[in-house]
Protein backbone atom coordinates (compact mmCIF):
# COMPACT_ATOMS: atom_id res chain seq x y z
CA UNK A 1 0.00 0.00 0.00
CA UNK A 2 1.74 3.53 -1.23
CA UNK A 3 -0.14 6.34 1.53
CA UNK A 4 -0.15 10.00 -0.11
CA UNK A 5 -0.89 13.05 2.06
CA UNK A 6 -1.40 16.37 0.38
CA UNK A 7 -0.52 19.78 2.01
CA UNK A 8 -0.15 23.48 1.07
CA UNK A 9 -3.66 24.22 0.02
CA UNK A 10 -5.83 27.25 1.36
CA UNK A 11 -7.10 30.85 0.30
CA UNK A 12 -5.74 32.37 -1.88
CA UNK A 13 -7.18 35.75 -4.23
CA UNK A 14 -7.26 35.76 -7.32
CA UNK A 15 -4.15 35.70 -9.73
CA UNK A 16 -2.02 34.48 -6.56
CA UNK A 17 -0.22 31.33 -6.15
CA UNK A 18 0.41 28.16 -4.30
CA UNK A 19 2.50 24.90 -3.78
CA UNK A 20 0.88 21.92 -3.23
CA UNK A 21 2.60 19.51 -2.01
CA UNK A 22 2.25 15.46 -1.92
CA UNK A 23 3.95 12.98 0.70
CA UNK A 24 4.22 9.78 -0.23
CA UNK A 25 5.10 6.47 2.20
CA UNK A 26 7.45 3.53 0.81
CA UNK A 27 10.82 2.90 -0.83
CA UNK A 28 8.51 2.45 -4.65
CA UNK A 29 7.69 5.93 -4.93
CA UNK A 30 9.77 6.41 -8.09
CA UNK A 31 7.50 3.01 -9.41
CA UNK A 32 4.78 5.22 -9.62
CA UNK A 33 3.43 8.05 -12.25
CA UNK A 34 1.76 10.55 -10.48
CA UNK A 35 -0.96 12.79 -10.85
CA UNK A 36 -2.38 15.77 -9.63
CA UNK A 37 -6.47 15.82 -9.95
CA UNK A 38 -9.26 18.28 -8.41
CA UNK A 39 -12.77 18.23 -7.82
CA UNK A 40 -15.33 20.98 -7.05
CA UNK A 41 -18.58 21.03 -4.90
CA UNK A 42 -21.35 19.60 -8.08
CA UNK A 43 -18.62 18.35 -10.68
CA UNK A 44 -17.14 15.57 -11.75
CA UNK A 45 -13.10 14.59 -10.43
CA UNK A 46 -10.83 16.22 -13.24
CA UNK A 47 -7.41 15.55 -14.22
CA UNK A 48 -5.05 18.76 -13.48
CA UNK A 49 -1.38 17.49 -13.93
CA UNK A 50 0.59 14.18 -14.25
CA UNK A 51 4.35 13.45 -14.17
CA UNK A 52 5.92 10.25 -15.19
CA UNK A 53 8.16 7.89 -12.97
CA UNK A 54 11.40 9.96 -13.17
CA UNK A 55 9.94 13.16 -14.53
CA UNK A 56 10.76 13.30 -17.55
CA UNK A 57 7.48 13.73 -19.26
CA UNK A 58 4.96 15.50 -17.67
CA UNK A 59 1.15 16.08 -18.69
CA UNK A 60 -1.44 19.25 -18.27
CA UNK A 61 -5.41 19.36 -18.57
CA UNK A 62 -5.97 22.59 -20.37
CA UNK A 63 -7.13 24.29 -18.08
CA UNK A 64 -3.68 24.18 -16.08
CA UNK A 65 -1.33 24.68 -19.29
CA UNK A 66 0.99 27.46 -18.88
CA UNK A 67 -0.04 28.66 -15.59
CA UNK A 68 0.96 24.99 -13.42
CA UNK A 69 3.52 23.08 -12.69
CA UNK A 70 4.01 19.54 -11.70
CA UNK A 71 7.33 18.15 -10.71
CA UNK A 72 8.83 15.72 -8.53
CA UNK A 73 12.11 14.72 -5.75
CA UNK A 74 11.61 11.13 -6.11
CA UNK A 75 14.79 11.12 -3.12
CA UNK A 76 11.94 13.02 -1.02
CA UNK A 77 8.53 10.68 -2.21
CA UNK A 78 7.58 14.09 -2.60
CA UNK A 79 5.25 15.45 -5.53
CA UNK A 80 4.23 18.87 -5.99
CA UNK A 81 1.81 21.60 -7.79
CA UNK A 82 3.05 25.16 -8.49
CA UNK A 83 0.04 27.09 -8.82
CA UNK A 84 0.46 30.07 -10.23
CA UNK A 85 -2.26 33.21 -12.04
CA UNK A 86 -4.85 31.40 -10.03
CA UNK A 87 -8.52 31.91 -11.11
CA UNK A 88 -11.56 31.24 -8.67
CA UNK A 89 -12.84 28.29 -11.34
CA UNK A 90 -9.73 26.83 -9.43
CA UNK A 91 -11.26 26.66 -6.49
CA UNK A 92 -11.40 22.36 -5.17
CA UNK A 93 -10.28 19.70 -3.54
CA UNK A 94 -7.17 18.83 -4.70
CA UNK A 95 -6.09 15.63 -4.68
CA UNK A 96 -2.60 13.18 -5.30
CA UNK A 97 -2.75 10.46 -7.41
CA UNK A 98 -0.79 7.41 -8.09
CA UNK A 99 -0.68 4.61 -10.38
CA UNK A 100 1.62 1.88 -11.61
CA UNK A 101 0.88 1.36 -14.79
CA UNK A 102 3.59 3.72 -16.23
CA UNK A 103 1.81 5.94 -17.66
CA UNK A 104 0.06 9.38 -17.51
CA UNK A 105 -3.64 9.23 -17.56
CA UNK A 106 -6.10 11.18 -17.89
CA UNK A 107 -8.88 8.90 -16.03
CA UNK A 108 -9.16 9.00 -12.08
CA UNK A 109 -10.25 5.34 -12.75
CA UNK A 110 -6.54 4.58 -13.77
CA UNK A 111 -5.12 5.94 -10.32
CA UNK A 112 -4.70 3.39 -7.48
CA UNK A 113 -3.88 5.22 -4.75
CA UNK A 114 -5.12 8.46 -3.36
CA UNK A 115 -4.21 10.74 -0.39
CA UNK A 116 -7.64 12.67 1.50
CA UNK A 117 -6.99 16.04 -0.60
CA UNK A 118 -6.56 19.40 0.30
CA UNK A 119 -8.77 22.35 0.24
CA UNK A 120 -7.82 24.95 -2.71
CA UNK A 121 -10.19 28.75 -2.59
CA UNK A 122 -9.10 31.34 -4.71
CA UNK A 123 -11.40 34.42 -4.15
CA UNK A 124 -12.17 36.95 -6.80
Amino acid sequence: QVQLVESGGGLVQAGGSLRLSCAASGRTFSHYVMGWFRQAPGKEREFVAGISTYGDRTNYADSAKGRFTISRVNANNTVYLQMNSLKPEDTAVYYCAANSLYTISTRANRYDYWGQGTQVTVSS
